[in-house]
């Protein structure tokens, strides 16, 4: 794809984009599932924790953080409200599934400097230096991690595990773009966190401060050696779950035709951006595994589906059957 068509689809996805302390833990629907409030002591808030425990739990076992988009969970646009059958499926997994909810258009990130609308920013912190030790005290886990995200979190997810080596033994990204410090990817972060209403000169400073090539995971690939990778992507082209009666779109003629003409544009630009990566890590000789759809927009449906075809690479990493 040239540079033209790249920039004409990133900038049609923004036209579109819409001390630690457990303090309690409340059960949610059932013994298994557990919502914990966490302290974080670096951005002075609790953050709500979801979790879904393992049918088993007499022996230690591993995490899979599980984490959502633009919104961070906080909406009704996240892995419980969207596709449940996903959380289901890793119900019959011997796998804590822990996902934090907040971070709205964050990416989960430490930022430079707190923004007047999103406040204070430090979730790379927190999800690496503070919640891990609580929900390994709180669950008893065997030390074993995995994470996965999508959208924004797709590129969250790779900066996270370069940041924090060895915390996390498997990596799933869907529907990411990894490269954030070009002038296409610098574009994308700025117009999808301006989206909710935040400045990303707070997060990494302006263009071409070097906080944001610090940050790039395309730049740091060379980071993600010996890391069980899974990287998937749809063309951005309509496919089997953007129908009316698919239970994963949107509702109504409306919603159709949103989550097929938006959805299809931000799948399209985060597909250069995966195939971009795909590019990379084989210059660098890095072994990842890859699912690039011939269809499928940027919508839950396709997620779902991402997230069951990664288990067995997310699986290899918490020393479990695949």
């Amino acid at each position: 794809m040239d540079g033209f068509r790249a920039r004409a689809l990133i900038v049609a996805c923004v036209v579109a984009l819409g001390n630690l302390l457990v303090n309690a833990i409340p059960a949610a629907a059932d013994d298994r599932h557990l919502v914990l409030e966490v302290y974080s002591a670096v951005m002075d808030r609790t953050i709500k924790v979801e979790v879904q425990r393992p049918a088993d739990t007499s022996v230690p076992r591993p995490v899979l953080y599980l984490l959502n988009g633009a919104d961070g969970g906080e909406g009704t646009a996240n892995w419980d409200a969207r596709a449940p059958q996903a959380l289901d499926f890793l119900a019959g997994k011997d796998v804590n599934v822990v996902q934090p909810i907040g971070g709205m258009m964050s990416y989960y990130t430490d930022w430079r400097a707190p923004d007047p609308v999103l406040g204070v920013n430090k979730w790379k912190t927190f999800l690496t230096e503070e919640l891990p030790p609580v929900i390994d005290a709180a669950l008893g886990t065997d030390g074993n991690n995995a994470i996965a995200g999508l959208s924004t979190s797709g590129t969250s997810v790779l900066q996270l595990a370069i940041a924090r080596p060895g915390l996390y033994r498997s990596v799933a990204a869907y529907s990411g773009c990894a490269q954030i410090s070009d002038p296409l990817g610098y574009a994308f972060v700025r117009l999808v966190v301006s989206r909710g209403q935040g400045d990303s000169d707070n997060m990494y400073g302006p263009q071409h401060d070097p906080m944001w090539a610090d940050n790039d995971p395309y730049v740091h690939a060379d980071q993600l050696r010996g890391l069980n990778l899974y990287i998937s992507n749809g063309s951005g082209l309509p496919g089997p779950h953007d129908t009316l009666d698919s239970p994963y779109a949107l509702p109504g003629v409306d919603g159709l035709a949103n989550q097929i003409t938006v959805g299809g544009v931000i799948e399209a630009a985060t597909d250069y951006c995966s195939h971009n990566l795909q590019t990379r890590l084989n210059a660098l000789g890095i072994p990842a595994t890859y699912d690039f759809t011939p269809t499928g927009t940027h919508s839950w449906g396709y997620w779902h589906d991402a997230l069951i075809n990664s288990w067995p690479v997310l699986a290899r990493g918490l020393g479990l059957p695949q």
